[in-house]
């Protein structure tokens, strides 16, 4: 339940359209719903303005179906990150409606439309085609969280003219994420031609002395275009989450 479920319901109170008893059954499960395998937190839109999110990474396809059926319930948008495509097809299954994404491994269940929430739009950026699925599991997020998304994908360094070549682009962003592995470098050089928010993510992508992502991600931290802001190693989410935050319009 977000703020706008919330002021309808109360509306509906007050206007008798709703008994009292009815809308007190609706909240009952707020602010979370003990699943007795998880603690599911539906107060987290009101709170944060973005539902709870599964992480399907480490748990079981029973897990996942247990803790998405008691989301479902709620009529809310749900979305399954780092969800392997065995334990997909299982939860589609009961979710046949659903849809899994398997380059970005996630699963969205789209129960009510999707608004755009943001200022302007947010770019996802990523250096090569290995580092596409964080950046599909970023561009994936930020659309479940009601922003406007774009991609450009294959534009990195060692062919700097292709990026350049998207010059507007850039410009009509309002917030950009950068995905990159090797020695990420991309940040820094789109730190330096846009005046807007930049999101870096460092990729496990990359030849051993990259270290799994450790030396792009040291390389954004120590970038010499100013106001990067760097998430964690493959952590698409993180950056989509930031970015979200970052974009959302305040209510007048």
């Amino acid at each position: 339940m977000d703020s706008k479920d919330l002021k309808h319901l109360l509306t509906a109170v007050q206007t008798g359209d709703l008994s009292v008893d009815e809308g007190l059954e609706r909240l009952r499960s707020l602010p979370f719903e003990d699943a007795g395998i998880a603690m599911i937190d539906h107060h987290r839109a009101l709170r944060q303005g973005v539902p709870e999110v599964v992480l399907g990474a480490s748990k079981t396809a029973e897990q996942i179906a247990t803790i998405v059926q008691r989301m479902a319930v709620h009529g809310d948008n749900v979305l399954v990150t780092r969800i392997s495509g065995e334990k997909a097809a299982i939860l589609s299954g009961s979710h046949p409606e659903g849809e899994y994404d398997p380059l970005s491994r996630t699963f969205t269940l789209r129960q009510k439309p999707l608004e755009d929430l943001g200022r302007g739009k947010i770019l996802v950026i990523c250096a090569g085609t290995s580092d596409l699925p964080v950046a599909r599991e970023a561009a994936v997020t930020a659309r479940m969280f009601n922003n406007q998304v774009e991609e450009l994908v294959d534009v990195g360094v060692a062919g700097i003219h292709r990026l350049l070549a998207h010059t507007e682009v850039l410009c009509e962003a309002a917030v950009i994420i950068v995905i990159a592995g090797m020695e990420g470098a991309l940040p820094s050089v789109v730190g330096g031609l846009v005046d807007v928010p930049v999101i870096a993510v460092p990729t496990s992508v990359g030849y051993g002395a990259s270290f799994n992502g450790i030396a792009a991600l040291l390389g954004m931290l120590n970038s010499c275009a100013g106001g990067i802001t760097v998430v964690n190693i493959d952590n698409g989410f993180g950056a989509a989450f930031a970015a979200t935050r970052i974009n959302r319009r305040r209510p007048s």
